[in-house]
């Protein structure tokens, strides 16, 4: 099971909000593996982010979230069980393939090229779209 695709339809559906609160903002992807689920990456960029994907060969996106992993215990467990109903509910299908233990986010950059927000992946939480959005506004309108 991922949390990618959940998470990638929800920026792709804030992006597509009538009144593209986005517009302006680069979005990409950065996986930090290929040659180990490619049918994967493909299935993922044409399903659920068809948006440009980079590969973070030195995963220096991760390191500046922290590097962080997911730790295997009980609670954790248990919010992933919780995670994969929420998915199957929505008819998202993941794969166990791959590292999947490091957890990534998002970061949004201002014109300048810095990080002005970020956001760490939170193991079986939903991507908290409307903070996601209310920093986007700032960073505009700060730009």
């Amino acid at each position: 099971m991922t949390l990618v695709p959940e998470e990638a339809k929800a920026l792709e559906a804030l992006a597509a909000q009538e009144d593209k609160p986005l517009d302006g903002f680069g979005i990409f992807g950065v996986v930090k593996e290929t040659g180990v689920d490619d049918e994967g990456l493909f299935t993922f960029h044409n399903d659920f982010f068809d948006r440009d994907l980079y590969r973070d060969e030195n995963q220096e996106f991760y390191q500046a979230l922290g590097k962080r992993k997911l730790s295997l215990n009980p609670f954790s467990i248990y919010k992933m069980y919780k995670a994969s109903k929420r998915l199957k509910e929505k008819k998202i299908e993941g794969n166990l393939t791959g590292e999947g233990l490091v957890q990534g986010g998002v970061i949004i950059f201002g014109k300048d090229g810095k990080p002005k927000y970020c956001y760490e992946e939170k193991t079986g939480e939903e991507l908290p779209v409307s903070d996601i959005l209310t920093a986007a506004l700032d960073v505009k309108d700060r730009n």
